[in-house]
């Protein structure tokens, strides 16, 4: 049986408005959820409801009995819900959760069934919407894991869960790494590939040299143009600057384990990303755009090069299906 409670709304206006700041999430372990169909995935997940304020009964009798053992379960004003939601029309029930873990968590079948030796590494990603964005297109295109790196937004902010249309149930997602950590959540074989930020600086000379590739003519890379001149003062080696060849992102980059690095909006992807990449014998993928149109945002770059990874491991298992059938 399910016990409703019927409180003062003011004991629990201070809480929604602390669980929506992310020093307080990172802190106690809560998230905020809002609407009924992103709460009933986050229960079918496996998330653990710890509190559901609603304004309606039937909101609650549409959610599944079993996982609401022991939730506090509070009736409210509507209008009590519209002052604590983001959305434009509130839907009438909010929920705080546990924040999910992601070894924990029962993602569905199909998506288990469609993953894909594919992973996607967020670096200093700060837009809610591009991020929410990215995780909806990972989930889309089959992704094994999304890892988010210290300076990404929280991925369990209210604007990057409602750009993510539920895509935080359907692909494991691990947050706030540092770079150091980020090799022990990907295969050993695996290759790290980074989204080029250059646009036309490196398609017009796609050499082996990192100088080469129009890295220090790009804004996002002038930091890089400065420690080189500062080497080319000193006589310093310029060893430390990574070198990594520059593709096509329509070119096979998918014969091993393959993980992307999506840079931030801003600054483009870290030195420490092309470092890992270098290491992995991962590229530089690059998406030729017409000149003088600046690069792509994040969310679209992502999205290109994940269904691009996705085409081409489609391709590859129909080319052994075929290779055995003339076995």
């Amino acid at each position: 049986m399910l016990v409703i409670s019927h409180l003062f709304v003011s004991t629990y206006s201070s809480v929604m408005t602390i669980v929506k700041s992310r020093p307080f999430r990172d802190k106690q372990g809560k998230i905020l959820l809002e609407g009924r169909r992103l709460i009933a995935d986050a229960l079918k997940a496996g998330a653990v409801p710890k509190v559901l304020f609603f304004s309606r009964l039937e909101y609650i009798k549409e959610l599944p009995v079993d996982k609401l053992k022991g939730v506090s379960l509070i009736k409210v004003k509507f209008e009590d819900i519209k002052d604590w939601s983001d959305l434009v029309a509130p839907q009438g029930i909010i929920g705080i959760f546990a924040k999910p873990d992601h070894v924990k968590m029962t993602y569905p079948e199909t998506q288990l069934q469609y993953s894909l030796p594919l992973f996607l590494i967020c670096d200093n990603l700060r837009d809610p919407g591009n991020l929410g964005t990215i995780l909806r297109s990972a989930a889309g295109a089959g992704c094994s894991k999304v890892l988010l790196t210290k300076g990404c937004v929280d991925a369990w902010e209210p604007k990057v869960l409602r750009a993510g249309m539920g895509a935080h149930f359907q692909v494991p997602i691990i947050n706030n790494l540092e770079w150091e950590t980020v090799p022990n959540y990907l295969p050993p074989d695996i290759r790290v590939h980074v989204a080029d930020n250059c646009g036309l600086y490196a398609q017009a000379q796609m050499s082996t040299k990192a100088s080469d590739h129009g890295w220090m003519s790009d804004r996002r890379f002038l930091k890089f143009h400065k420690f080189q001149e500062e080497d080319l003062e000193t006589g310093d080696s310029k060893d430390w600057l990574p070198e990594i060849e520059v593709q096509s992102y329509d070119l096979d980059w998918t014969e091993a384990p393959a993980a992307v690095v999506i840079g931030g909006e801003t600054h483009g992807v870290s030195l420490e990303s092309l470092q890992l990449a270098e290491s992995t014998g991962g590229k530089r993928l690059l998406i030729p755009v017409v000149p003088g149109v600046d690069s792509l945002n994040s969310a679209m770059a992502a999205s290109i090069l994940l269904f691009e990874g996705k085409r081409q491991l489609r391709l590859r298992v129909e080319h052994l299906n075929r290779d055995r059938s003339y076995r």
